[in-house]
């Protein structure tokens, strides 16, 4: 067996267990009863210590070695980069941190949750400090020897190419044209929003329509219920949540298709990449670009709203919508709220933009956790108008912090760029597309993501990875002319 063999087969026993990590994270989340919390801690702590010792030991250092010292061809040499950066990566945070932090974050969020319901901050200020200490200790540790501040290595955890300086250049391009933008629109006459309720098995019926419309294997996944919906897992075992609410449907409907788009590009990756370094999303930016152009770009678009109109009828009789576009308009209506998985195209990235200043601030110190629910009230007045009513509104609405993903929420803007790239590129390739997406066939537009992007997995850098599926470098270009289009159009500006 060569030496990159037994590199591979080394590093299969790595990803079945991350698998097992994550496969507990979803029940945690969906089935878990809520007394078994201590027992949860005790299997992520078994499973964070195994982990850490096979991405760091010396027997792995010295397969590596051995297959660095082979003539690998293009897709094993990624391989290897893969998990030596993994390795040496893995080698600068000390066992016990990493083993804290897997003992304290299911705790973190059981009091999240319990907060958020709660509607009351301090319940889940002395476990977020401790989630912060130990957070600030991990990005310091990461980023020792280098050049990063500890927030940039933090953030390369899910963005292994991403800086600070990239995403708020980012930022700074897209800012301006979106508050101009939303001036504009908010000044014009607002569509109705919808006023009934809605069934929430009902919801759950038409969410598993959707997810078929999209190309959701259900024979490798499933939906199940979740306080914030997430998608777990990959290769042949990709699980999916949503949430219901029976005054806002389209909350869970836009939430089903949104991980719909990660599931399908976990189960379209080629398959001789499973159990590989390979055989997983290559950045959470390419992750959250084709969750966002499956929700946005084309489960908003006017065909698409049109047959999920026709849906909502069979399922729910008349609900008060008069036909299609109008119903076009409401589902893309732009309103001042408070929750960023609710807002609209126009508005989500300011949502992210709050975020990432806040999360920034708090690793860096700048910021002290005591102060955060305040911070976070007064920047969101400033960006948008109005107070915020309630701490689930605000401060206590999502639950990455509780999780320790400190650098993961400007990945979700870096996907709408990525996204607004491909829809770009999809537009000049599949003319006509509208017409199949009002019928519900999102075919033509799956296949080409597919081809284009998803089948690779993590076989080329994000950067790399979206040049060649678009032709060009990516930009925030084609996002903003999108944007400004579609909501120029509909309201009539």
């Amino acid at each position: 067996m060569s030496a990159f063999l037994n590199l591979a087969v080394y590093q299969k026993d790595t990803v079945a267990l991350e698998h097992i990590a994550g496969r507990l994270g979803w029940d945690q989340e969906t089935m878990m009863p809520s007394g078994s919390i201590d027992d949860r801690v005790e299997e992520f702590s078994a499973i964070e210590k195994l982990l850490h010792a096979r991405r760091s030991s010396a027997e792995l250092e010295q397969l590596l070695a051995e297959a660095e010292a082979e003539n690998l061809d293009a897709v094993q040499m990624r391989q290897t980069t893969l998990i030596r950066n993994k390795f040496e990566r893995t080698k600068k945070v000390p066992q016990d941190l990493a083993v804290a932090l897997a003992r304290l974050t299911p705790k973190a969020h059981k009091i999240w949750v319990e907060a958020r319901e709660n509607d009351d901050f301090s319940i889940f200020k002395p476990v977020l400090a401790e989630v912060i200490v130990h957070t600030q200790d991990l990005g310091a540790a990461l980023a020792d020897g280098t050049e990063e501040t500890p927030y940039d290595a933090l953030l390369r955890r899910y963005e292994p190419d991403g800086s600070s300086e990239k995403i708020t250049k980012m930022f700074s391009a897209l800012r301006g044209p979106l508050v101009a933008l939303r001036a504009a629109v908010l000044n014009r006459a607002q569509p109705p929003e919808l006023d009934q309720i809605f069934d929430s098995g009902k919801q759950m019926q038409v969410a598993h329509i959707l997810a078929q419309s999209f190309g959701y294997d259900f024979s490798r996944g499933r939906i199940d219920k979740a306080v914030h919906p997430f998608s777990s897992g990959s290769s042949s075992d990709v699980r999916i949540t949503t949430r219901t609410s029976e005054r806002d449907p389209m909350n869970c409907f836009y939430s089903t298709i949104h991980e719909v788009g990660h599931g399908a590009y976990e189960q379209n990756i080629n398959a001789t990449y499973a159990f590989s370094v390979l055989g997983k999303g290559c950045s959470m930016g390419i992750h959250e670009s084709q969750s966002r152009i499956y929700e946005n770009q084309l489960g908003r678009s006017r065909g698409y709203t049109a047959f999920l109109f026709r849906q909502m009828k069979s399922v729910f009789g008349d609900f008060g919508v008069r036909n299609e576009e109008n119903f076009y308009k409401i589902v893309n209506r732009v309103s001042q709220g408070y929750i960023r998985t609710e807002a609209d195209e126009l508005q989500y990235n300011l949502h992210i933009m709050l975020r990432y200043d806040l999360e920034r601030a708090l690793i860096s110190g700048d910021l002290n956790f005591e102060d955060l629910e305040t911070a976070w009230n007064d920047r969101f007045e400033a960006d948008f108008g109005c107070k915020v009513d309630k701490a689930s509104d605000g401060v206590l609405q999502d639950v990455h912090w509780s999780e320790a993903l400190f650098g993961y929420f400007p990945t979700y803007s870096l996907g709408n760029v990525y996204a607004g790239c491909l829809f770009e590129k999809m537009s000049e390739d599949l003319p006509n597309l509208e017409n199949d997406l009002e019928k519900g066939d999102t075919s033509r537009a799956t296949d080409w993501l597919k081809v284009a992007l998803q089948r690779h997995g993590s076989r080329y850098p994000a950067e790399e990875l979206m040049s060649k599926a678009c032709g060009k470098e990516p930009s925030v270009d084609p996002l903003v002319t999108y944007i400004e289009s579609k909501f120029s159009e509909i309201y009539d500006l």
